[in-house]
């Protein structure tokens, strides 16, 4: 239940070591994910592995990157090295190899987080509901007579059950935005190119990669580590000068939004408006 910047202070401290943090993270995954379905693939053996290291490490004095240790879930719309990346789909082949991290995975595992498995996604990430013909029906964390969202709906119940504190989303039209909503945690759908996405997605300039997380802080954090750079995504911004997580504090005085309550012409259902 700790956020990961609680993990990685208890870490630091040597009140707690990776391998208890992915054990306790393993665990839950075992006892509440029948509930919501939200996984399509956990890995326990290669976690205990990268926590494992990660562990000697931090025994060493010598972390490497931001999130050494903290336990992660990864969209199965992310290509990961060694996973299938089957995106909701019976059309893609499992049985072929796997070698390639998708920029946001690789800049996480360059940080040594330690990857505990795939969430779900409907097929190919295309609805605001997570389910499919391959992993089914995932569930809503608070309720499961109700939906999680999508298209990242196994992420976001990962994230509201304590099934990994962290959990990569992909985001068109609210597919980080929805279940963050429906699930009660936090996300954001960044600037286009804020983070290097590859392969291009089929929905254009629409798609992009974001971080999903329990807090504001650890949100920032994530998006300190995707945000580093990566060749393959020529349409990527440059690297952030500063950390996201510098201004966290600084308050929202002089910014301004728009809001209209129906777009000048659309219909809004009377338990939405209030």
């Amino acid at each position: 239940d700790l956020t990961a910047t609680e993990m990685l202070d208890a870490f630091t401290r040597g009140e707690l070591s990776p391998v208890e943090a992915t054990e306790a993270t393993l665990k839950r995954i075992e006892t509440a994910d029948n509930a919501v379905n939200a996984f399509c693939l956990v890995d326990a053996d290669r976690a205990m592995t990268q926590a494992r290291a990660s562990e000697q490490r931090w025994k060493a004095g010598t972390p490497q990157g931001k999130l050494d240790g903290v336990p992660t879930s990864i969209k199965d719309i992310f290509l990961t090295r060694d996973w299938p990346t089957l995106r909701g789909s019976r059309t893609i082949d499992p049985d072929q190899e796997w070698k390639v991290d998708a920029p946001s995975v690789a800049r996480l595992r360059e940080h040594n987080a330690v990857f505990v498995g795939k969430t779900t996604t409907p097929e190919l990430a295309w609805k605001g509901v997570t389910d499919n013909t391959l992993t089914g029906v995932t569930r809503n964390p608070w309720d499961t007579s109700r939906t999680a969202g999508g298209s990242s709906g196994g992420a976001g119940a990962a994230v509201a059950l304590g099934m990994a504190p962290l959990a990569t989303g992909t985001d068109g039209g609210g597919s980080v935005r929805i279940p963050a909503s429906f699930c009660g945690i936090c996300t954001i759908k960044p600037t286009y190119g804020r983070i290097p996405h590859y392969p291009a997605s089929p929905y254009g300039t629409l798609a992009h990669a974001g971080p999903m997380t329990t807090t504001v802080t650890e949100t920032a954090l994530m998006l300190d580590v995707m945000s580093e750079p990566d060749s393959r995504d020529w349409s990527a911004l440059a690297q952030p000068s500063e950390s996201f997580l510098t201004t966290l504090d600084a308050g929202v005085r002089g910014m301004r939004i728009a809001f209209s309550p129906d777009l000048g012409f659309a219909r809004v259902d009377d338990e939405v408006a209030a």
